[in-house]
This record gives structure tokens, C-alpha cells and sequence, in this order.
């Protein structure tokens, strides 16, 4: 029994062992980026031109950091960026959490039509539907507001549930609602909560996990879309995503005022630079991520029914 035991033991700590090593080498590719953007951005000129000089930098300098701060226009870049992202993703949140919560609560007719319908819209590429939105709002700013150049458009996208993704939205939310019982609808019901009172009373306080999940999932592809944003925005908003988007024609103007011509190793500089403008674009991601993680947790430690 106990040569068993010691065997049972072994093998499990061989199957631990094998475990931390995959789960090392799959971290080591999401982290070795942003390893190499934080190296890059903290070398002087002269440890990027040397080549014997590849992490550690032999001169710490945050000059790179100054000079990107410069071109990105930081101070009204990401306040922009923050309030617009942020209001995109209340609107998707909202709209998701109600448009999941009917699909997996009510019955109505050609339900499975309507939403396999919501699921093709994230199958469909964005190039394809966007001509007929553009010509859409061209209609509207003809007769009714002006549409282009105004924040409009997304919002109006996100209320009628065609915002970024919303299809993935709107899936999180039906599946977890399903794993709500539907005793405690009946039970509101039994107490005399209407529809609604019943959502936000019940529904949508035991799915603050969800919630946060979901608004975090659109802060990010709100904030990293720069396709849909650029062509219904038209850079009236200056944002921090498109700005690092244009980064190089930015760099390329006003790079003479910080040494940067021509050749490999100015080029190797001007990269540099590109990568500090890059670390600075995920730093606010990063600071949400951190400042929702615990509220993340929380409200799945609240959210502890699951089923019936």
C-alpha cells in the first residue's frame, strides 16, 4: 500500500511538473512582447545601435518615453480615448445583458431565427457591412444631423446591438443567464415584480461577474478599434489607438527635432520610439484590468448559484 501511495505521489508531481512547464512556455509568448516593448523603451541611443547589447539596457534613459509622450498628444488623447471607449461600452453592456436576458428567458416566434441572425453578425466581416452602414448615416446627415465626425454612429450601432462584437456580448450573457434558476423569476413573479423589476432586482445583481466581464471585453475592442472609429469619427476625436496608428507620418514629421534620419541604426531608434508609443497605449488597459480584478473576483465569489 505504501510503494502504491509513493508511486501515486511521483505521478502526480511528474503531471505538476509537465503542467508549470506548459503553462511557462504558453506565458512566455504573451509576456516576451511586452518584455521586449519595456526593454526597447528604456535604452539610450546608443545601446539600440550596439549590438552587443540585447535586454538589459547599459544606460537607463526614459527619453524614448518623452518623445513618444510628444507625438501621442497624451493629455487629449487619453481622455478621449477613455470617456468614448468607456461610453461604448456602457451602451453594449446594457443592451447585451437585455437582449441576452429576452433570448434566454421569453419565447416569441422565429426566436431561433432572430437569434441566429445576432450570432451572423460576428461571423460577417466588418468590410462588408460597412459600406451599407456609411451609406446609411450618409442618408441620415442628409435629411435629419450631422453623423460623420460625431460619436453618433457607434452609439447608435451599440443601442441596436451591432457594436463591436456584440454578438459575443450577447452570447455571454444567454448562456449565463440560463444558469440562473427560474424559480426565483417565479418567485418575484409570485410577489408581484413585473418584468423589468424583476431583471435588475434579480438578474442583473447576481450577475455582476458577467457584467464586469462583459464591459471589460468592449472597453478593450472599443479601445483598440480603429477601422470602424476612423471612418465614422474621421479623426474629429483625436484618440490614442488612432494616433498610435499614425504614429510612423507623425514620427516622420517632426522626427528630425529628436536626431532621427536615415539608416538602419536611425531606423532601430525610430522603432524604439514606435515601441515606448506602443507601451504607452496598454498602459491604460492594464490599469482597468487591475482596478476591476478584484471586483472580477467578488462577483464570482456572489454569484454562487449556478443551476438548479
Amino acid at each position: 500500500m505504501t510503494q502504491r501511495l509513493k508511486h501515486i505521489i511521483k505521478k502526480a508531481r511528474l503531471v505538476n511538473i509537465i503542467i508549470y512547464v506548459v503553462l511557462i512556455l504558453m506565458s512566455y509568448q504573451f509576456l516576451y512582447p511586452l518584455m521586449r516593448m519595456v526593454s526597447l523603451s528604456l535604452m539610450s541611443e546608443r545601446d539600440i545601435i550596439n549590438p552587443t547589447v540585447n535586454w538589459l539596457p547599459k544606460s537607463l534613459t526614459f527619453n524614448n518615453l518623452r518623445v513618444a509622450l510628444d507625438n501621442l498628444a497624451l493629455e487629449k488623447t487619453l481622455v478621449n480615448s477613455l470617456w468614448y471607449s468607456s461610453l461604448l461600452a456602457l451602451c453594449q453592456t446594457l443592451v447585451s445583458s437585455l437582449t441576452g436576458y429576452a433570448f434566454a428567458r421569453y419565447n416569441f416566434k422565429f426566436k431561433k431565427f432572430w437569434f441566429g441572425m445576432a450570432l451572423m453578425t460576428f461571423i460577417i466581416p466588418t468590410p462588408v457591412v460597412i459600406i451599407p452602414r456609411t451609406m446609411l448615416f450618409t442618408v441620415v446627415q442628409e435629411n435629419v444631423t450631422q453623423m460623420f465626425g460625431t460619436p453618433i454612429p457607434q452609439i447608435v450601432m451599440a443601442v441596436f446591438g451591432q457594436g463591436i462584437y456584440s454578438a459575443i456580448l450577447i452570447l455571454i450573457f444567454y448562456n449565463f443567464v440560463r444558469m440562473i434558476p427560474k424559480v426565483l423569476d417565479e418567485a418575484a413573479e409570485i410577489d408581484g415584480a413585473n418584468a423589468a423589476q424583476t431583471f435588475f432586482h434579480i438578474t442583473l445583481r447576481m450577475s455582476l461577474s458577467t457584467i464586469l466581464l462583459v464591459f471589460m471585453f468592449s472597453f478593450v475592442w472599443n479601445w483598440n478599434e480603429t477601422y470602424i472609429t476612423s471612418t465614422f469619427l474621421r479623426n474629429r476625436i483625436e484618440l490614442l489607438p488612432e494616433r498610435l496608428r499614425i504614429f510612423d507620418s507623425i514620427f516622420a514629421t517632426y522626427g528630425q527635432n529628436y536626431g532621427a534620419g536615415q539608416g538602419s541604426a536611425q531606423m532601430r531608434i525610430n522603432e524604439a520610439y514606435k515601441m515606448s508609443a506602443t507601451l504607452i497605449s496598454i498602459l491604460p488597459m492594464l490599469a482597468v484590468y487591475m482596478l476591476v480584478q478584484k471586483q472580477f473576483i467578488k462577483g464570482i465569489e456572489n454569484a454562487g448559484i449556478t443551476g438548479e
